[in-house]
């Protein structure tokens, strides 16, 4: 009898393996498996990843569900810029680098609070109202890295009021309301868009006098900000 439950069993899987390797399973079919959307997967989830490429510009097609060539190519082009894999396939850590719960097709992006991403728009309207998207998306990115990180406090409000840690605390214009463009570069920074590549500092190279900031490894320069780690 235990004999025939392990034939049984190695006869399912097989099925279940040879099943995935067309592209017929998928995570919502098979709970145990994590979620991989790739050309010829179509669904909630793909729109959600379709929306998220097309809000952030790495994609121009139409947000229909349906993963094709033009999703693909968006989906490496987001992967290149974001130091992952750039396989076209969208598993487990592209979908948290796009902010996408692989538990669900719901496209939850977050458990942060509306008081939270109020706090972190108003610290990039006021770092970085007068850059690019890009640019205060990455101000944000920064703030998110530094969460992340060992180094920092694990809050929103922790690392946005940590002492010296941005000038717009300093100064007051932390206290500022922020514009739609604002509210939306944050909450595209919760939702994983990190045009930094994993920064976790930025400086205007015009106006910063410390020669330690010049010591850290740039990432990137986006506008007037380097970013470094």
């Amino acid at each position: 009898m235990k004999k025939s439950f392990k034939i049984a069993g190695l006869i399912a899987l097989s099925v279940i393996m040879a099943f995935s390797a067309f592209g017929l399973v998928n995570a919502n079919t098979v709970g145990v498996y994590a979620a991989v959307y790739k050309q010829g997967s179509s669904g909630t989830t793909v729109k959600t990843i379709q929306q998220k490429l097309k809000n952030w510009g790495y994609y121009t097609g139409a947000v229909d569900g349906i993963f094709g060539a033009k999703t693909k190519a968006a989906v490496k082009y987001f992967q290149q810029k974001n130091g992952l894999v750039a396989d076209g396939i969208v598993g487990a850590k592209t979908l948290a680098a796009m902010g996408i719960s692989s538990s669900s097709d719901s496209g939850a992006t977050s458990s942060y609070s509306n008081s939270d991403i109020n706090l972190l728009a108003r610290l990039i309207y006021g770092e970085a109202r007068g850059e690019s998207y890009v640019g205060q998306v990455a101000v944000g990115a920064v703030v998110m890295n530094r969460i992340r990180s060992s180094s920092f406090p694990n809050t929103m409000a922790g690392v946005i009021y940590q002492s010296y840690a941005f000038t717009a605390v300093a100064d007051g214009q932390i206290n500022l309301t922020p514009d739609a463009t604002a509210k939306k570069a944050a909450q595209d920074a919760m939702n994983g868009w990190d045009p930094t590549y994993g920064a976790i500092y930025y400086y205007n190279p015009k106006t910063a006098t410390s020669s330690w900031i010049f010591s850290r490894q740039t990432t990137i320069t986006i506008g007037n900000h380097v970013f470094a780690k």
